[in-house]
């Protein structure tokens, strides 16, 4: 018998399940009950999202007191259709900007329809636990110096701040590097929505000095799926251009659900922010403490010394597994203790599901609308599941005073844990659209060129992309997190076996000069 959608999420609703994950209100009752009674369109007195001027525009201007910024406009297809929007608007068809690798897939679809040149900051990277570190400002200058020395033009910055695991990058120093050579910085805050509404956390990118700022409420704030805003400051932006790009990438019926979300969780905010971020606050503080004692487990603070990170977000409670990896052996049948198995033993034995699982540890998104009793099941099972492997790593040859200077792998050598490869570019991302592809499997891929994305999702930053050419190492790599049960995305085989790749012999002309 088939199982319907809505009978699934009914039963899981119902069920002891707790969301350590987004959206941000925590599956909590809200303003509303039946959202088919508010579920409208555009009829009179209701105004119209693409041309508000009533009831809408009120609401874009008090989200815009609330954030700090010029304007702000309602996007109810997530911040997917923020960034399109504001890397269209801020750039010409067929220019170059400079983007942080790191981030998501998102920044990656705009170059392709804007078919742009992407000049690539790789932010350096936390070796023993493969999170992703802070892009400096000294990085983004220097890109850009070079790029005027060649000749060209940066039209954008574009970066993610805070990333997926809360690190932060100095948006301040980094937009008077833009501005500086003539460039606006359009910054992914999508993570960082939270980050106006208490001091305690890093500044927002819009009282940084950002051009275009992005925020999704439902990540970190108490509002719907798809809910988000996109704020403009200062005049380099060009909105009416802006303007007409969100009306390309948002939906023409927008849902008034979600806008009525939104509403919800701007006037929530304006009216009792500092009680309930205090609350909140004071129940982080507390259960960060708690985790702080584990032995084996590691909770990160954004202070490790491997951790390149100008400021990190603590309400992202990051679970690093870096001790307990060295009990698994070699044998592969011996228990694996890493990332996806803790969030597995979370899932399983206490019904606690995180936002994400990677390599080496697994992230949990705690926000504004975590009651008490989700904090206290979630130091429960941590300080339980730390308990337990503190008795095994003392029985083990490890110890638990074992000095953590790298995981070995069969071979003996320091395994990178960085999920960015720096491929070499080929050609383009829309470049590689007009090229055919073929199949092949993965582990007869390396040296050719990539003619799709591959990730994992989440964070849904991309390991290769179309264009670049597949290295020795990631055939390998990708192989491990498939085996590992992670979610690669993006190949048109979903087994994840075989990988799209450029047909290089149907290249017209000498294909030595798309090098």
């Amino acid at each position: 018998m088939s199982e319907h959608l809505l009978e699934k999420l009914q039963t899981y609703s119902a069920s002891d399940a707790y969301p350590l994950h987004m959206p941000g209100h925590k599956r909590q009752a809200g303003y509303f009950g039946n959202p088919y009674g508010i579920d409208i369109t555009e009829i009179d007195g209701f105004d119209n999202l693409h041309h508000a001027q009533g009831v809408l525009l009120e609401l874009q201007q008090r989200a815009a007191r609330l954030y700090g910024a010029d304007e702000t406009y309602c996007l109810v297809n997530g911040s997917t259709s923020g960034i399109l929007a504001a890397v269209s608007a801020c750039g010409r068809r067929g220019g170059r900007i400079l983007m942080a690798r790191n981030c998501h897939k998102a920044v990656y679809h705009a170059v392709l329809l804007n078919g742009l040149h992407a000049v690539y900051l790789y932010p350096e990277a936390d070796a023993l636990r493969g999170i992703n570190g802070s892009i400096t400002p000294e990085q983004v200058r220097a890109a850009l110096r070079e790029q005027q020395a060649g000749g060209q033009s940066i039209e954008a910055v574009v970066i993610t701040s805070p990333t997926y695991d809360g690190v932060v990058s100095d948006i301040r120093r980094i937009a008077e590097a833009a501005h500086e050579y003539g460039a606006m910085l359009i910054v992914d805050e999508a993570h960082g929505a939270h980050f106006a509404m208490h001091p305690d956390f890093p500044d927002c990118a819009v009282q940084c000095g950002a051009d275009v700022v992005i925020n999704s409420l439902h990540k970190t704030m108490p509002a719907l799926t798809q809910s988000a805003l996109l704020h403009v400051c200062g005049p380099r932006a060009d909105r009416e251009r802006l303007k007409r790009y969100l009306g390309i990438y948002q939906t023409s019926s927008p849902s008034y659900v979600l806008m009525a979300g939104i509403d919800a969780c701007i006037d929530q905010m304006q009216e009792r922010k500092k009680e309930l971020f205090d609350g909140f606050l004071q129940r982080l503080k507390n259960t960060r403490e708690k985790l702080c004692g584990m032995r084996v487990l590691h909770l990160v603070d954004g202070c490790e010394a491997e951790l390149p990170a100008w400021r990190f977000d603590l309400s992202k409670l990051l679970i690093s597994t870096e001790k307990c990896e060295c009990l698994q052996g070699t044998d592969q049948n011996v228990q694996k203790y890493h990332g996806p198995w803790l969030a597995q033993m979370l899932r399983k034995r206490y019904h606690l599901e995180v936002e994400m699982e990677a390599e080496h540890y697994v992230t949990a998104i705690m926000t504004v609308c975590d009651t008490q009793e989700g904090f206290d099941r979630l130091e429960q099972a941590l300080l339980e599941i730390d308990g337990e492997l503190s008795v095994a790593m003392g029985k083990s040859d490890a110890g638990l005073n074992r000095e953590i200077t790298g995981v070995a792998d069969r071979g003996g050598s320091l395994r990178k844990k960085n999920f960015i490869f720096e491929n070499e570019t080929v050609f383009t991302i829309q470049e590689t659209e007009d090229y055919p592809s073929e199949p092949v499997f993965l582990d007869c891929s390396s040296g050719r060129i990539s003619a799709e994305f591959v990730y994992l999702y989440p964070p849904g930053i991309p390991l290769v992309v179309p264009g670049e050419r597949i290295s020795e190492e990631l055939p390998a790599k990708l192989e491990q997190y498939r085996s590992e049960g992670m979610q690669l995305q993006g190949m048109a085989d979903y087994t994840g076996e075989k990988i799209l790749v450029v047909r290089e012999e149907k290249i017209s002309g000498n294909f030595s000069e798309g090098i």
